[in-house]
């Protein structure tokens, strides 16, 4: 992919189905957010944004509709700006506005946020891009910040930063289609248009990853057990004639598996579940289902398989001759079925945000939001600095009664929560 001002750049499998399916209904947009040590200064901010956008061109794009597929193409116009930020985040990206980026930069006091338009980059690739922008606005600030363990602002793009991960590493066999049974929607009360609730809870990593490590699972294996056990009970009070099964989109990272420098999306998800038809189970069997299902089933082999049917939908002949306008209802259609009534939440985590010694005086914690669902409930995500780690539960739904069981979960097991909610603000 040429990276040369005007030139356009293929969206990858993930980018094909996050551009059809972004409406006003449903956000496939992301936040993360550094909270400073410092009061946040504007004018150096913007100053790093422009320092650091020509580095990383997969971002600096606007979207385009073609004939047959949407595609990219470098963003030559003012921007983007730095704004006041605002109490309803992740807003869905409309193509044709704020000069059609699709990455925003927010400040409030001493938060930095940006977000992200998933087509254009995942989770891991977005933290990429903000530890960069991070260090260089404290650059801008005065402060001495080493290029040691950060990406060079005044250096080219590396080609593989650009790369298409997933087209090169699909394989020739691709995971059958299957119907997943439908699970618990876990919906509830939709709140009017655009009104995003977001609730988050902060903990101590030590204590979180001593709990974990007693029930001999990972901190994404026992967050995804707490989060299945509290919707299970949630359900189970709803007296429903039958209880459908629990499960959760987890997304993983496959660059762990397959190695790759890329800034693009670069990750598939994987479901675990509990049926609570099979009876009754205590949390401690939920940890050990967790933990064992992804043991079976993240690996190099079926995480392959699972991401070449998408790459062979996208390679298509056929499929490539049919009109955008035809093919972006039937893959709306497809998601709801596959990705959406097969699962009763989303629970990313994308790890502990790493930066270098110079930087970690500088700021406080990190936060994450993901945007609004393809129907009213609520996305989990989490993200650790040091020793808080930060947990979101953010959709349009009006009732709490997930994150209220969740956080009140994790104190009965002697884990310690603050709690910050926009609710408060309304």
């Amino acid at each position: 992919m040429k990276t040369a001002k005007g030139r356009w750049y293929k969206l990858d499998s993930a980018g094909v189905l996050y551009s059809a399916l972004q409406t006003e209904e449903y956000s496939a947009t992301y936040r993360f957010s550094a909270v400073m040590t410092d009061m946040v200064q504007p004018a150096a901010l913007q100053q790093a944004i422009e320092r650091v956008m020509p580095r990383f061109p997969g971002f600096a794009v606007r979207i385009r509709r073609g004939v047959f597929w949407y595609y990219l193409e470098h963003n030559d116009a003012p921007g983007p700006f730095l704004k006041a930020d605002t109490s309803d985040p992740c807003q869905p990206f409309r193509f044709k506005e704020d000069n059609g980026w699709l990455i925003r930069f927010y400040y409030y006091r001493r938060r930095i946020s940006i977000e992200v338009f998933h087509a254009l980059s995942d989770g891991a690739g977005a933290l990429t891009f903000f530890r960069t922008l991070l260090a260089e606005y404290l650059r801008q600030t005065g402060e001495t910040i080493p290029q040691e363990g950060l990406l060079n602002v005044d250096e080219p793009p590396r080609p593989g930063e650009l790369e298409d991960a997933y087209s090169r590493y699909a394989g020739q066999h691709a995971k059958r289609l299957e119907y997943l049974p439908k699970a618990y929607q876990n919906t509830g009360t939709p709140e009017p248009f655009y009104t995003f609730h977001v609730t988050m809870g902060f903990l101590p990593l030590n204590v979180l990853k001593e709990k974990a490590h007693s029930c001999g699972a990972s901190i994404t294996e026992y967050l995804s057990a707490a989060l299945i056990y509290v919707i299970l009970e949630k359900q189970h009070r709803e007296g429903l004639h039958r209880e459908r099964p629990v499960a959760l989109a987890v997304p993983i990272n496959l660059r762990a598996y397959f190695p790759t420098e890329t800034l693009h999306n670069f990750i598939t998800t994987v479901r675990p579940y509990i049926d609570p038809e099979m009876g009754e189970y205590t949390f401690q069997e939920i940890v050990a289902q967790v933990r064992h299902y992804m043991k079976l089933h993240v690996n190099r082999q079926e995480l392959r398989a699972s991401f070449t049917g998408n790459v062979r939908f996208t390679q298509n002949r056929l499929l490539q001759i049919v009109p955008v306008f035809l093919k972006n209802p039937v893959m709306a259609l497809n998601y709801r079925l596959l990705g959406v009534k097969p699962y009763s939440c989303t629970y990313t985590n994308p790890g502990p945000f790493q930066v270098p010694e110079s930087m970690h005086p500088h700021i406080a914690r990190m936060e994450v939001v993901l945007g609004q669902a393809t129907i009213p409930r609520c996305h989990c995500a989490s993200i650790s600095y040091e020793n808080t780690m930060e947990i979101t539960f953010a959709g349009t739904l009006a009732e709490t009664e997930t994150e209220r069981e969740f956080f009140r979960f994790l104190v009965r097991e002697g884990i310690p929560v603050r709690i910050e909610s926009n609710r408060s603000e309304r």
